[in-house]
């Protein structure tokens, strides 16, 4: 498997026409450079499309996932006042199913019956 140690989601849409270059231009665009074992998220506009771009230490991988329905729970750059955010596993996982990714820490312990 690829090792990925850290992973990144970019706020902003991007065309999700875009390959691994152009993918790898908008990594090196926003996050100001690639590093080796750095996973990068993007979604579309709608959030119902992301890619993420991981690169090894020898080249870049792509992956795609598309939501049929819904949406993936994608923040808002006006909401943020950032352009990206860092992951941990946890997040990345509950986000790439669609879950309320951004809330885990609050969804750890009950508090309330």
């Amino acid at each position: 498997m690829i090792r990925i140690d850290a992973l990144w989601l970019a706020v902003q849409p991007l065309d999700m026409r875009s390959g691994a270059d152009r993918l790898l231009a908008s990594v090196v665009q926003v996050f100001g450079a690639a590093q080796a074992h750095h996973g990068y998220l993007f979604a579309n506009a709608s959030a119902t499309r992301m890619k993420l771009l991981v690169h090894d230490g020898f080249g870049v991988w792509c992956a795609a996932r598309r939501l049929n329905q819904g949406r993936f729970l994608w923040p808002h750059a006006t909401s943020l006042g950032q352009a990206t955010l860092a992951l941990d596993r946890q997040q990345f996982d509950a986000l790439v199913v669609g879950l309320p990714w951004q809330r885990l820490p609050q969804m750890q312990s009950i508090t309330r019956i």
